[in-house]
C-alpha cells in the first residue's frame, strides 16, 4: 500500500545529516520551508538527525556531537514544534540498524553497485588509475539500505528530495517490494516529492553558499558577526550614485530571499538610483537581522542548554519508538526470529510462495533527466532486461505489460528500446518472461 487511507494523515519524511553548523542557504532551502510545511493538519511530519549518515562523512566524533545540537537547536528556534510532529535522533531508534539489516538481506548487490555515491567514489578513482574500490567503505556503499530503513521504518507515504535523490527513493521502494514479496504485505513503498523550486543561495564569493566553498553565513552569527560577514559580500567595482545591475547580485538576491515583494522591488530602485554598495549591505544586513534576531535568542538558550535538547530528543525517540517497535516485531516474526515455542503451529510456506520469491520482478524508476525506465532482474538482483528512457510512466507499464503477456515476441518488437542486461543471452530473458507470465495466470486462476 503507497497511499494513506482516508482517516490516516500522509507521513511525510525528512532526514538532516548532522556534519555541519546551519547557514542562511540551509534555512532559506530547506529549514524554513520544511517548518511551514510541517504545520500542515492532513500531513504527519517525521524529522531525524541523521547521525548514523554523519559517520560515514565525518570521523571527528566532536564535529558529530557538535553539529547535532546546532542542528536540533536551529530547527527548534526556526519554529519546529517537537509536540506536533516526530523529531528524534536517529542513532536513538534501536530498530533502524535491525531494519537496516533485514532489508540487506533482500537487496541485491548490482543494485547498490549503481548507487550515485559509490559510482562517482569508482569513476573518481578510475580517472586517477587507483583500484576502483580505494578508500571506499562499506559505510558509503551500504548507505542507501540505511536511508531505505530510515524511511521504511516508520512507514512514509512522502518523501520530499531533489532531483538528485530521488534515486534513494527508488532503491527504498525497490527494497520494500522485495521484502514484501518474500514475506508479505509489510512495507509501505514511498513515493518521491521533488523539490522543483529549491531556493539556492549565493555565498559571500558569489558562488552557491556551501560549506565546500567556505563562503557562508552562519544562521544564527551573532548581529556583530552578521554584519560584518555581509560587508564582505563580493560586489563590483561600480561607485555609488552608478545605476547597477541586480542580476548576477549576490548581495540582492540573498536580499530577495528575505523581503517581501515590496521591499525587493524598492531595493531594485534603489539600485538603478544608484545606491552605495556599503548601503546595500546595511539594508540586508538590517533585513536579515529582522527575522533572525528573535530565533537566535532561543537558538542560544537552546545551545546553552544541552540537556534540554538532549530531553526533547528522546522524548522525540520515545514517540517514534511507539510505532517502530511494533513494526520491527512484526517483520522479525515475518522473517522467522521467533519464539521456538511458536513453530509447532507456523505453517510451512507452500511451494507457490518459495516459487514467488525466486522469481524475477519488473522495477520501475526515474531517472534524474526525468523520463522513466525499467529493468527486468532475476532473485537476485541480476539485470536481465533494461529499457531505455519513457516520457511517462504509464507508456513504461504498458511496455512492461507487453513483455509479460507475449514475452518473446514483444522483446523482439521493442526492438533497441528494450537491450539485455550485461552478460545475459535472450534465452535468460525469455525463459524468466515465461515464469513471469505464469505466475499472472496463476494468480488470474485463484481471482477466479
Amino acid at each position: 500500500m503507497t497511499t494513506p487511507t482516508s482517516n490516516q494523515r500522509t507521513r511525510v519524511l525528512t532526514g538532516i545529516t548532522t556534519t555541519g553548523t546551519p547557514h542562511l542557504g540551509n534555512y532559506v532551502g530547506a529549514i524554513r520551508p520544511t517548518v511551514q510545511a510541517s504545520l500542515n493538519p492532513a500531513t504527519q511530519g517525521f524529522y531525524f538527525l541523521a547521525d548514523y549518515h554523519a559517520l560515514i562523512k565525518c570521523d571527528d566524533p566532536v564535529r558529530i556531537q557538535r553539529s547535532t545540537l546546532e542542528i536540533a537547536a536551529s530547527w527548534i528556534a526556526a519554529g519546529l514544534d517537537p509536540d506536533r510532529v516526530m523529531f528524534y535522533r536517529q542513532s536513538d531508534i534501536p530498530e533502524i540498524p535491525e531494519l537496516t539489516w533485514f532489508l540487506t538481506c533482500v537487496t541485491g548487490k548490482g543494485v547498490l553497485n549503481r548507487a550515485h555515491a559509490y559510482k562517482a567514489s569508482v569513476d573518481k578513482n578510475n580517472l586517477a588509475g587507483n583500484d576502483p574500490d580505494a578508500d571506499v567503505s562499506a559505510g558509503l556503499f551500504m548507505y542507501p539500505v540505511l536511508m531505505g530503513a530510515d524511511i521504511l521504518m516508520f512507514k512514509a507515504h512522502k518523501v520530499p528530495v531533489g532531483r538528485d535523490q530521488i534515486q534513494h527513493i527508488e532503491m527504498a521502494r525497490d527494497m520494500a517490494s522485495s521484502f514484501n514479496h518474500l514475506y508479505g504485505e509489510h512495507l509501505v513503498l514511498p513515493e518521491a516529492v521533488i523539490e522543483e523550486s529549491v531556493a539556492l543561495l549565493p555565498g559571500l564569493d558569489g558562488r552557491k553558499m556551501s560549506k565546500s566553498y567556505d563562503n557562508t553565513i552562519p544562521l544564527f552569527s551573532s548581529s556583530a558577526q552578521l554584519k560584518k560577514l555581509i560587508s564582505g559580500i563580493v560586489t563590483d567595482s561600480r561607485a555609488p550614485c552608478e545605476p547597477k545591475d541586480t542580476e548576477g547580485s549576490a548581495l540582492f538576491q540573498i536580499y530577495q530571499a528575505f523581503a517581501s515583494a515590496e521591499e525587493t522591488a524598492a531595493l531594485a530602485k534603489a539600485y538603478a538610483d544608484g545606491i552605495g554598495w556599503g548601503d546595500a549591505k546595511q539594508i540586508l544586513f538590517e533585513r536579515i537581522d529582522r527575522e533572525v534576531a528573535p530565533m537566535r535568542a532561543q537558538y542560544e538558550e537552546l545551545i546553552n542548554n544541552p540537556a534540554k535538547v538532549d530531553a526533547i530528543l528522546l522524548k522525540g525517540a520515545a514517540k517514534a519508538r511507539e510505532l517502530a517497535t511494533p513494526l520491527i516485531q512484526e517483520l522479525r516474526h515475518a522473517v522467522g526470529l521467533r519464539a521456538l515455542a511458536s513453530t509447532a503451529n507456523a505453517k510451512a510456506p507452500s511451494t507457490s510462495k518459495a516459487a514467488r520469491a525466486a522469481a524475477p520482478s519488473f522495477k520501475q524508476y526515474r531517472e534524474k533527466d526525468g523520463h522513466f525506465y525499467f529493468k527486468l532482474v532475476d532473485s537476485q538482483g541480476r539485470v536481465l532486461l533494461q529499457s531505455l528512457g519513457f516520457a511517462s510512466p504509464k507508456e513504461a507499464g504498458l511496455a512492461i505489460g507487453q513483455l509479460q503477456q507475449n514475452d518473446a515476441k514483444a522483446l523482439a518488437e521493442m526492438g533497441a528500446q528494450v537491450s539485455l542486461g550485461e552478460g545475459v543471452a535472450a534465452s535468460e530473458a525469455t525463459s524468466a518472461l515465461e515464469v513471469l507470465r505464469a505466475e499472472l495466470a496463476e494468480k488470474a486462476k485463484s481471482k477466479a
